[in-house]
């Protein structure tokens, strides 16, 4: 008879959507494949840009990064910081992911870089500094090649280009030319290597590097210039500057071929399409496109002409015929213009917004799923965004993995919370506007319309419920609100035109309002099997009311502080048996979790606690209800928990954690919990075709391989999937495997098979036996030992002399663990002695820099920061403890000396014993003295 396997519930992350980009510096290399952007002011991250995924994380300096350079074909990134230094790190690209490795520390100016760029073959670097002074820098070296005292003020710009033929200065000349002319003398020079730079002064100077000369002075600009680039094709420069205006300069004369006037600030320019366009962007948050032969400006779509959307960078990819358009609120829009010319002779748009996506969400208040694949979010903004939850994207799919879809204008203040209906095409949600709104999604194009505007409350609206309907096309027929004024109210919808369009200032009537609580209400829910909606509040209490008339039906009291959320059982959900007998009943359950930090269950037909589960060291902030484990396995102690749901449970002490009340009574009713956040996690919701399964079984739809979405005040969105039934035959699979193994372990120690003992040992992670076998291999009687062996046997020095280099690692870990002790430390160093002389020190060195080692170093390590210097801090943990058993045996042998000396000087005193010619004669220090 088989027995039952005892199986550990367990989740993992699936995918993750967290910031990689919270303003300041970003940059990207040519092939449009890699992002190099600022997070948290201090830290550089490597971002892979097909799917927004942070790879590579380099940590700051503790200042704030003022300047961030990718070599095109980025294999370094630069960082320069507030505290002065250049770091400058070399990437290594294996498998899709990038290490960085810091290769040197410069202090490249006495104040802070500002600007900085590369050339294009990534072998130079140039750095502008608030003290005016521009510097350009070999990577590899180290070492600063050109220093030029160029401005007065901040260098804001910089480019460093080749070009075919431009005057050189031969001749000094003390006579400047305005408006846009440019102070040159001398002849042409083929091939020179050039480098324009512009300052806060409107003033843009040009040096040779080849002869190190200033070649000219550009002065047509009247404030900073914020772009310089350079068009090999056109042998052109464009300047384009926050006065307004673009200006094309001719490399050979070095002066004005056109100036183009923007009527914006702008920050960002530069060429496309092989200098035939150009394009820039500003303050009105659109990039716009010009010829360069002409002068005129192609069609763009209109700019929304807000402060939170103006452009703040653009990112030339070619290798994508794209470009990369950063905006001040920190959303990115991937724009191609790869058809450019045919759309302008279509009279079309000159961009295409391929993608649009946020570097950072902000603090994540609520969300809730609105499609299959469609979730919605409050971000600590006025506008509700939608972005795709897609696990199946590709690079065919139109909408990428964490894209954003939608997003939802129109309210006036932040948004605090949010719900949908069972079906997606519904959306309510609360501001602190005072009013709610609600969103209809277009089946075809799942864009949202504004339907409604419900103005009535006097404060924040901190709770929204919309009924869950079984029909996708049915409107819903009301909607409850709890506000900060401590009123709930129920509003009428039944007259809302559905799908089509209304005037987004169609305002509904509240049916009725109610005094429902003496503190702010925090959450509501409605019931899906009777007319019921509960409200929760500050004032610790829940109140169920009826949602035909607005009684109240009973007031649930328990928790000890303000209720944060609460969520009724989905249908289908069986009843909980009671300890003292009996069931909860056939109207549902309640969650509820609450400031205590603690999250009850409440039966709806005597609304009684029946359940308190605490483990929680915050405030409960959500609540919802998951589907039932997975129990596949008929011999799965789960059994138990078939077709039963359970709780997820968000806290401020940033972990999830999944409970069963239909756990044995005497367990603690914990199934899991999940760490993945960094702060109070806000927000949990469920996908749609959970629910639908839930409460239509018959109609199952496609399952998301997650089950769980949460979202936290770190900015990060979480997508949890299911992992126990794979866990447990992995599980089971391992611990066969292993059974196998220590058998066949035993089988060899018994057989002296050193070879297969050793390697085994590693392997399985069992450094007692292989204590063990080298502990009986150095003891072994002289008798035993073989000549010219380190450790005593010739087949235990071939096995030691044989291991790969990730073996001889996981070795040198045990000999430091046994060389901690003084038991022990004999057999860990006679090991070690064997190591070092039968491994050259060329093998060691390239220990040092091998990328497995490292990867190894930090698997086996708790420190996340670890694995740097592996091998360092292994052999520095090694020598530590050696010099330390040497002291002590040198102290011991001194000792040793001391302690003969004074039985010597003893014996001479009180005499010694000794035996001669079977007799024992004693001589004292009288004899001696006669003698």
């Amino acid at each position: 008879m088989a027995s039952k396997v005892s199986v550990k519930t367990t989740f993992k992350e699936y995918r993750a959507i967290e910031p990689f980009y919270t303003g300041g510096e970003i940059t990207a290399n040519i092939a449009g494949t890699f992002l190099a952007s600022t997070v948290d002011d201090e830290d550089c991250l490597i971002v892979n840009l097909s799917t927004a995924d942070p790879i590579c994380r380099i940590e700051g300096d503790g200042e704030a990064i003022t300047s961030l350079a990718l070599t095109p074909n980025a294999d370094h990134v630069i960082i320069c910081s507030r505290s002065l230094s250049m770091r400058v790190f070399q990437l290594t690209h294996v498998d899709g992911t990038v290490t960085a490795e810091l290769t040197r520390t410069l202090k490249p100016h006495a104040t802070p870089v500002v600007a900085s760029t590369t050339d294009a073959t990534g072998s130079l670097v140039v750095t502008g500094g608030a003290d005016g002074i521009v510097k350009v820098w070999d990577i590899r070296g180290g070492y600063c090649s050109h220093t030029f005292h160029s401005h007065g003020g901040v260098v804001t710009a910089l480019e460093l280009f080749e070009s075919k033929s431009v005057p050189a200065d031969s001749k000094s000349s003390s006579k400047k030319r305005k408006s846009g002319q440019a102070q040159a003398n001398g002849s042409s020079q083929q091939n020179a290597l050039l480098l324009a730079s512009a300052a806060e002064d409107g003033r843009i100077k040009i040096h040779n590097l080849n002869n190190r000369q200033q070649v000219a002075t550009l002065d047509s600009h009247v404030s900073v210039v914020r772009a310089l680039k350079f068009s090999s094709e056109q042998n052109m420069m464009l300047s384009a500057s926050r006065d307004r205006t673009i200006v094309l300069w001719d490399v050979k004369t070095w002066s004005v071929i056109r100036t183009l006037t923007a009527t914006e600030e702008l920050e960002a320019a530069g060429y496309i399409s092989d200098g035939q366009y150009l394009y820039a962007g500003g303050e009105q948050g659109r990039v716009r496109v010009w010829s360069t032969t002409s002068g005129q400006e192609l069609r763009m779509p209109e700019g929304r002409d807000l402060e939170t959307e103006a452009i703040a960078s653009i990112l030339p990819l070619p290798g994508q015929y794209a470009l990369l358009a950063v905006r001040s609120n920190q959303v990115l829009e991937l724009m191609s213009y790869q058809s450019l010319e045919q759309r302008t002779r279509d009279g079309e748009d000159a961009l295409v917004s391929e993608r649009t996506f946020s570097g950072n969400h902000d603090e994540i208040i609520d969300m809730a799923c609105v499609g299959s694949s469609l979730l919605a979010i409050a971000d600590n903004t006025e506008t509700v965004k939608i972005i795709s939850t897609d696990a199946q994207d590709s690079d065919s799919s139109e909408l990428k993995f964490g894209s954003n879809v939608d997003a939802l204008e129109g309210h006036t203040d932040v948004v605090i919370c949010m719900d949908a209906d069972l079906h997606g095409r519904w959306l309510a949600t609360g501001s602190k506007d005072n009013t709610a709104r609600i969103w209809h999604r277009d089946r075809d194009s799942s864009k949202f319309k504004c339907v409604a505007t419900l103005a009535g409350h006097t404060a924040s609206i901190g709770a929204i419920g919309l009924p869950k309907m079984s029909s996708k096309d049915q409107v819903p027929p009301y909607l409850i609100t709890g506000s900060e004024d401590k009123t709930v109210k129920k509003w009428d919808l039944s007259k809302l035109p559905g799908a089509a369009p209304v005037t987004p200032h169609a305002i509904a009537k509240a049916v009725f309002t109610r005094v429902a609580h003496e503190k702010d209400i925090n959450a509501i829910d409605l019931s899906p099997l009777a007319p019921l909606f509960a409200s929760a509040s500050q004032d610790r209490t829940i109140k169920i009311w009826s949602t035909e008339d607005g009684s109240t039906t009973a007031i649930l009291k328990g928790h000890k502080r303000g209720v944060w959320s609460i969520r009724f059982s989905p249908a289908g959900t069986p009843a909980l048996d009671l300890a003292e007998g009996g069931s909860s009943g056939n109207r549902g359950l309640l969650v509820s979790g609450s400031g205590d930090n603690t999250v009850k269950v409440w039966s709806l037909n005597t609304y009684a606690c029946l359940l308190t589960f605490e483990g929680h060291q915050n405030s409960v902030l959500k609540v919802i209800w998951l589907p039932p484990l997975p129990t596949e396995d008929t011999n799965d102690d789960r059994q138990q928990y078939k077709n039963k749901p359970i709780i997820a449970s968000a806290s401020s002490d940033t972990l999830i954690k999944l409970w069963s009340p239909y756990a044995a009574a005497d367990s603690d009713h914990l199934l899991a919990t999940l760490d993945g956040h960094t702060d109070r996690v806000w927000s949990l919701a469920t996908p749609l075709t959970i629910f639908s399964q839930l409460q239509h079984p018959k109609n199952v739809g496609s399952k998301p391989p997650y089950s769980l979405i949460s979202g936290a005040a770190d900015g990060k969105i979480s997508f949890w999937t299911d992992t126990t039934a794979t866990t447990a035959i992995e599980s089971s699979k391992a611990m066969t495997e292993r059974v196998e193994q220590d058998q066949l372990l035993q089988n060899h120690i018994i057989a002296k098979n050193y070879k297969e003992v050793i390697t085994l040992s590693l392997a399985l992670n069992h450094p007692g036996r292989l204590l063990r076998v080298f502990d009986e291999v150095v003891n072994l009687p002289d008798s035993e030992r073989e000549p010219n062996t380190y450790m005593g046997v010739q087949a235990v020095d071939d096995v030691l002399a044989s291991l790969n280099q990730e073996q001889i690692y996981k070795l040198l870990e045990r000999v430091r663990d046994w060389n901690t002790n003084a038991r022990t430390a004999t057999v860990a160093q006679k090991v070690l002695n064997c190591l070092l002389r039968k491994y050259p020190q060329s093998m060691w060195t390239d220990m040092a820099r091998d990328r497995d080692i490292l990867r190894l170093a930090r698997s086996t390590s708790r420190n996340k920061n670890a694995g740097g210097n592996a091998m360092k801090d292994l052999f520095r943990a090694l020598e530590a403890y050696t010099e330390r058993h040497y002291k002590r045996i040198e102290e011991l042998s001194d000792e040793s000396y001391l302690l003969e000396y004074t039985l010597r000087e003893m014996d001479e005193i009180t005499g010694t014993t000794a035996v001669t010619n079977g007799v024992e004669t004693t001589s004292t220090s009288e004899d001696m003295i006669m003698v």
